[in-house]
């Protein structure tokens, strides 16, 4: 198996954009981490694999989590998988809780990788973000984070909305890739509905977004990747050639991972699974033995539109060979027209058999996706 995901299903404010599942109580943190244990004792005999590739805490704020707490995940990991080929633990951590000590605590625990979520390094976005962070602590917790070791640490960026000017964003990547940090997760803000954005924007407070500025705004990015000699690996991340996310890319390559706590998802290469997204009824079902996730099975075609959607948001493509031998789907015949309007369109390309997005085409991976799947 390649990865193991918890879910930290805690937040101390809600952030303007946010739609992942998060509780702003830590009334119930420490039987959380107790059911994450649970589960993972509870589902570990299922997997045929039982050694692990990367661990990730993600979340909500994983950093909110005391040194014991981790622990206690980290020794139910060592219980029921083998880590000996471990190469990546990754944890989520906003700057404002990464101090020196902590990351002394979180080095010893065998955490090797950050993921920080900074966002911005502006004090006005911050505060339209609902970010509790300042810059200054954005700077420092890469400061930090580099001077300790975690050469192969992360931090979020958002790119796409009104607020941010374009000269703004051009000296933000300046900034972030004079830093010494190798990888960034860059992503083009969109707005979900339930969230404190979109009733800003649906009450009229806060202007719509415009595609036309995350368009602009992915070139800028790609222009200054390709000065710094990135890697634009994914549509949203990029880094320095051999830093790449090991756990995030075995997301976009298929390989099983198993999903522990709240909303967290599975798949074990033939099935979908995700937990309930309530921490009460996660808890509940738990203690009582009840079923707390939903599952789906994928068929020939969902497992072809997967390969397509996750293969064309990456730099390394669809393979050809690899849909015929594994699906006996032959995408160059059944989408031949599709594939070459696209083409044309300098959208994507095809190179030794393997198809692949282009940086114009990146805009529009979704719609490239679609238009390629095999319908049900």
């Amino acid at each position: 198996m390649a990865g193991l995901y918890f879910h930290i299903p805690f937040c101390r404010k809600a952030c303007t954009y946010c739609d992942f599942h998060f509780s702003t109580s830590t009334s119930k943190k420490s039987e959380i981490v107790a059911a994450l244990a649970d589960e993972l004792s509870m589902r570990s005999g299922t997997w045929e694999s039982r050694t692990l590739r990367t661990i990730y805490f993600g979340g909500g704020t994983p950093s909110l989590l005391e040194d014991g707490e981790l622990a206690h995940l980290l020794d139910a990991a060592a219980k029921n998988f083998d880590l000996s080929q471990v190469v990546e633990i990754t944890l989520e951590a906003n700057p404002d809780d990464i101090s020196a000590d902590k990351i002394r605590s979180w080095k010893k625990l065998g955490i090797n990788r950050l993921s920080i979520g900074i966002q911005s390094f502006d004090t006005s976005v911050l505060k339209w973000m609902n970010r509790i962070h300042t810059p200054e602590q954005a700077q420092k917790s890469i400061d930090l984070a580099l001077d300790a070791g975690f050469t192969s640490s992360s931090i979020d960026l958002i790119y796409g909305f009104p607020a941010l000017k374009d000269a703004d964003w051009r000296n933000e990547l300046n900034r972030v890739l004079s830093s010494g940090i190798r990888h960034i997760s860059a992503y083009n803000l969109t707005v979900e509905e339930k969230t404190l954005l979109h009733n800003r924007i649906q009450k009229g407070i806060d202007p719509p977004l415009c595609d036309d500025d995350g368009t602009r705004q992915l070139n800028i990015l790609q222009e200054a990747l390709g000065i710094a000699g990135w890697e634009h690996y994914e549509i949203s991340n990029a880094c320095v050639p051999g830093f790449r996310s090991k756990h995030n890319s075995s997301y976009w390559s298929r390989e099983p991972y198993l999903g522990i706590g709240p909303s967290a998802h599975s798949f074990n290469g033939v099935s979908r699974r995700w937990n309930v997204a309530n921490n009460h009824l996660y808890l509940d079902a738990l203690k009582n033995g009840a079923c707390f996730w939903e599952e789906e099975e994928l068929n020939r075609n969902d497992r072809i539109n997967e390969m397509i959607m996750l293969g064309l948001r990456t730099s390394d493509g669809i393979r050809m060979d690899t849909l015929l031998e594994t699906e006996r789907c032959d995408l160059l015949e059944l989408s031949a027209p599709e594939i070459d309007q696209m083409q044309k369109r300098g959208w994507i390309v095809l190179l030794d058999g393997t198809l692949k997005i282009t940086g114009k085409g990146m805009a529009f991976a979704d719609h490239i996706a679609s238009s390629l799947f095999i319908p049900n």
